[in-house]
């Protein structure tokens, strides 16, 4: 899987982050611009997980979101 999304396909993509994730900001998304590693920072914050749960709910939502 590759670890970020292209910004075209991000911000097609910002209206199902922001349904699994419903408490990031529209503001956060945008800044993540489909970079795993920053959504995965911001899904640790905001929801107290650890790195390894985020790392996986980010993964599985790319990999979903593949195509």
């Amino acid at each position: 899987m590759n670890n970020d999304i292209a910004a075209g396909k991000w911000k097609q993509l910002v209206g199902k982050a922001k349904a699994a994730w419903g408490e990031l900001t529209d503001d956060e998304l945008t800044q993540a611009d489909g970079n795993a590693e920053r959504l995965t920072g911001l899904i640790q914050e905001r929801y107290g997980k650890t790195r390894d749960e985020a790392e996986l709910e980010v993964r599985r939502f790319f990999d979903a979101n593949r195509d």
